[in-house]
C-alpha cells in the first residue's frame, strides 16, 4: 500500500524523519509530499526542501519525495494512495488533524488517514521552533539533518539579526545617569 506524508517541511526535522522512517516499517511505499501553501512564506523554496528531503531519507529504499499546489487527496487520488500519513506531537495537533482527516474523508471516501504519534524525543519538535532557533543564533544540529542544520545556518547569515535597539539620542539608562543634586523645595 502506498502512503502519503504532506506538510510543509520547511525545514523537515527529527521529528517528520522518525514518523517518515516508522510509516517506511507500515507501507510498501511512502510518498513525501511538499505541500505548496501559498499563505505561508517559507524560509526554503520548494525545490530546496525537495533537496532536503531526498538526502535526509536516502537510507530508506521505499520512500519517493515530490511536491503539489492542490488537495492532498487530490494528490493520493493520482498516486492510488490508499493512506495519508500524519505525525502527531501534542493534544492540540489531534484536534487539528482529526478536523482535517474528517474533511479528507468528506472528500475522498477511499483514503484513510493514519496517524503516527512522535516519538517522546521530539514531541516538543516543529520546523517554527527550528527556525526561531536559528534566527537567534542558536544550534539546531541536534534538531534536523546534518545538511538541513547546514542550510539553516548559511540562510541566516545571509540574513542576520537587525542590531540591538538604543537608547534614543540624548536618553541614557537610569543607571548612566548622573547624580544630580535635588532642587531645594522653597521654605
Amino acid at each position: 500500500m502506498i502512503a502519503v506524508y504532506p506538510g510543509s517541511f520547511d525545514p523537515i526535522t527529527f521529528g517528520h524523519l522518525d514518523v517518515i522512517e516508522r510509516g517506511c516499517r507500515l507501507f510498501d511505499q511512502v510518498v513525501v509530499v511538499v505541500l505548496q501553501n501559498p499563505n505561508k512564506s517559507p524560509l526554503f523554496t520548494v525545490e530546496r526542501r525537495l533537496e532536503q528531503i531526498t538526502l535526509s531519507t536516502r537510507h530508506l529504499s521505499n520512500v519517493e519525495v515530490d511536491s503539489y499546489g492542490g488537495l492532498t487527496v487530490t494528490y493520493a487520488r493520482m498516486r492510488n494512495a490508499g493512506v495519508l500519513l500524519r505525525g502527531l506531537r501534542v493534544l492540540s495537533d489531534f484536534e487539528k488533524e482529526l478536523q482535517m482527516a474528517h474533511t479528507n474523508k468528506t472528500l475522498s471516501d477511499e483514503i484513510e488517514t493514519v496517524f503516527l504519534a512522535t516519538s517522546n524525543e521530539y514531541s516538543f519538535l516543529s520546523s517554527s521552533l527550528v527556525k526561531e532557533i536559528a534566527k537567534f543564533g542558536g544550534p539546531v544540529d541536534h534538531l534536523v539533518p546534518q545538511p538541513v542544520a547546514l542550510d539553516i545556518r548559511q540562510c541566516y547569515a545571509k540574513t542576520p539579526l537587525p542590531p540591538t535597539p538604543t537608547p534614543a539620542m540624548g536618553m541614557l539608562p537610569m543607571s548612566e545617569l548622573p547624580n544630580l543634586p535635588l532642587e531645594k523645595q522653597p521654605e
